[in-house]
């Protein structure tokens, strides 16, 4: 399949297929759009049914990395990079330092960063082959503290800015004591936003795939588990997706009985027409790339000079983000994912 056929393709700017037979490296590095700065994006691991599936899921990430980063204002475009291959099976140190060096013949085009089947410490590895890499350093926090490179804490963080300004907005409060709260998925993101709930006072109910993801979320958050499927009925304010995509459907939509949705989970709609799927049934929707910028907001200053109370400002600046979707969404009578795009447009092709 032709890459530009692909209906995914929007005018990237660079498409490269990287590898290294030797370290059975088979990977995808996808550049969408440098106006604003060289592309910046997670590199993710996965094992994709078919070549084309991992194509299609490098457009349309990288893409939404253009949207996510130039909405949050920050000097970067959008990039993403995916490696075909099982993480928990197929990756090793060979491997790793395969996809440095493709990252290095970029010359800085691409700059990359742990993501969905990478860690940071694999992250470090890709280092000893290139320098076009973020989020591997630690960092200083606003206690004095110090922490490795993982953005998670700030995306986390983000997410629950996010959330009490969609709560705020929607339910007319800025009291999250005993609001309801469903999360769905409770890996690093989404157990992170589930404490800073708790120490607000909000109730939980919780879910994932995952066994010890989820009884350690009931542990340390006095949650209430769920079976996966369950989630999306439950009687609650706010439903907080956190763990796989396209989870805003035409099955699932009707079902929702929360008045918010506003998790970090990305690509949340599974068509771009659930924006107005969910506005039609008196839902606020925070639009993901929105809400879930934190991370990417940490990465970036880690290129451009980290401070740590700087990046909590800016990451604290997506609720004044939101407020401007929300508002212009409700003027205008169109979704939030619709005044999310237009804004971010703006910003990018001005």
């Amino acid at each position: 399949m032709s890459v530009f056929t692909q209906i995914d393709f929007d005018d990237h700017e660079q498409v490269v297929f990287a590898r290294d037979a030797r370290a059975g490296l088979k990977a995808i590095i996808a550049v969408h759009n440098t106006a604003r700065g060289p592309a910046m994006g997670g590199i993710r691991m996965y094992p994709y049914a078919s070549e084309d599936d991992a194509i299609r899921d490098a457009l349309r990430l990288s893409r939404g990395m253009t949207y996510k980063n130039a909405l949050a204002e920050l000097p970067i475009g959008g990039g993403k990079s995916v490696i075909i291959g099982d993480p928990h099976h197929d990756k090793t140190e060979a491997l790793l330092l395969a996809m440095g060096e493709a990252i290095e013949r970029l010359g800085g085009r691409y700059i990359g960063a742990e993501d969905s089947g990478t860690s940071v410490p694999d992250v470090k590895v890709m280092a000893q082959r290139t320098q076009h890499l973020s989020g591997i350093h630690e960092k200083s926090t606003t206690d004095g503290s110090t922490r490795s490179g993982d953005p998670s804490p700030a995306t986390a963080y983000g997410c629950f800015v996010g959330l009490k300004e969609a709560v705020r907005h929607r339910l007319g409060s800025t009291e999250l004591r005993g609001l309801r709260v469903a999360i769905q998925g409770t890996g690093s993101v989404g157990l992170r936003l589930g404490r800073y709930l708790k120490d607000a006072g909000a109730q939980l109910w919780v879910t994932d795939v995952f066994p010890a993801n989820l009884d350690r979320a009931v542990t340390e958050l006095g949650a209430t588990a769920v079976a996966p499927e369950a989630i999306f009925d439950l009687d609650v304010d706010v439903f907080a997706p956190c763990a796989l995509g396209a989870i805003l459907n035409d099955d699932t939509i009707p079902r929702l009985k929360a008045a918010v949705v506003a998790g970090a989970a990305n690509n949340q709609l599974a068509e771009a027409r659930h924006g107005e799927a969910l506005r039609a049934r008196g839902i606020l929707y925070a639009p993901d790339y929105a809400i879930n910028a934190g991370g990417i907001i940490d990465v970036c200053y880690e290129r451009i000079g980290f401070d740590a109370t700087a990046v909590k400002a800016h990451v604290e600046r997506i609720a004044a983000t939101l407020a401007t979707i929300f508002e212009r969404a409700a003027s205008e009578g169109v979704s939030t994912a619709v005044i999310a795009d237009r804004l971010a447009e703006e910003r990018f092709k001005r």
